[in-house]
């Protein structure tokens, strides 16, 4: 793969946005085309984030020879076949999460991705953020003991409008897929694979969950509690209880925050502001893997982008919510 990677968009709503913030800083990579149904759409972006060409159909930057790498930004419904589309032509892939609609959608992607040799990531930023590499690193090495407890939440209340992504099925909506997402990393990130997955939800008239709350079930009694929800705004907080203390990763914990550390000896709050777009990192480690000649990310694996799907499958059949 060439030194300088050319990078494409397909769906340019509000986090394309701040992805190419992000991606603008990042050294040996450029924004050079996007593409939107919307033509003008497609023009308006570009102007604004000076990318060479702007494309009003998806397969036209599918089929550019100059594009290097697609981040895939639009609703989860048609992130299978978009992916699997741009691989067929060649292009590397970081997709926006949730990966896919389900588990089955997610192994296709992967399976093409491996059969073609063409990269391919899930775009679930927080994994990349400074902070909390930093937590993970924490509790990885030991000095606080093991993980005893675990509670992550997520809820902003949204206007709700059954036509918009949020809460309308067709295009994938619901608290869960959306935001509850970043709750069910968090947990797995850190303590993998639970024995046990326990889930309500509560519906809108749409059919999607407007809130959800999930518990996992680990050895030794250890649980996480997780929420999300359209419906009141939460902390956004996560607070890891350890055999030596307690870590909090402060709100909003899924972007650039600071972290908690409390022991019997001291309370310190690290901050972990960046002078860039928390998305930064993401495109500058695909970038790194990209210029490696790697099909897939040594931070946030195929394995690791399935085991998540796998769980969100789970939680989904125990709520009862379907979308096919």
């Amino acid at each position: 793969m060439k030194q300088r990677i050319k990078w494409g968009i397909i769906g340019l709503g509000k986090i394309a946005n701040k992805f190419t913030e992000g991606l603008a800083p990042v050294e040996n990579a450029e924004l050079y085309a996007v593409a939107s149904r919307n033509k003008d759409n497609a023009i308006s972006f570009s102007n604004k984030h000076n990318a060479q060409v702007a494309y009003g159909t998806y397969e036209d930057l599918m089929q550019d020879s100059n594009v290097d790498v697609i981040y895939i930004a639009t609703p989860h419904v048609f992130h299978h076949d978009l992916t699997i589309a741009c691989i067929k032509n060649g292009k590397a892939v970081l997709c926006e999460k949730p990966f896919a609609m389900n588990l089955e959608e997610a192994e296709a992607m992967v399976k093409i991705s491996r059969e073609k040799g063409v990269f391919l990531m899930e775009a679930l930023w927080t994994m990349f953020l400074p902070h909390f590499q930093f937590v993970l690193e924490k509790i990885n090495s030991g000095e606080m003991g093991k993980v005893k407890s675990l509670k992550a939440d997520f809820g902003f209340p949204a206007k709700f409008d059954k036509t918009k992504r949020l809460f309308n099925k067709t295009l994938g909506g619901g608290s869960l897929l959306d935001i509850g997402i970043y709750p069910v990393f968090i947990a797995f990130s850190i303590l993998g694979n639970p024995l046990k997955v326990n889930a309500n939800a509560e519906f809108s008239e749409t059919g999607i969950d407007s809130s959800c709350k999930v518990k996992f079930e680990y050895a030794e009694d250890v649980e996480a509690d997780l929420f999300s929800t359209f419906m009141v705004k939460t902390p956004t907080i996560t607070e890891i209880d350890m055999e030596k203390g307690r870590i909090i990763l402060n709100t909003r914990f899924h972007e650039p925050t600071s972290v908690t550390i409390i022991t019997k000896e001291k309370e310190e709050t690290l901050e972990f502001k960046v002078d860039k777009s928390g998305y930064y990192f993401e495109a500058d480690h695909v970038t790194k893997m990209l210029q490696s000649g790697k099909i897939e990310s040594d931070i946030w694996n195929f394995e690791k982008t399935l085991d998540l799907m796998r769980l969100l499958d789970k939680i989904r059949n125990e709520i009862g919510l379907y979308y096919k």
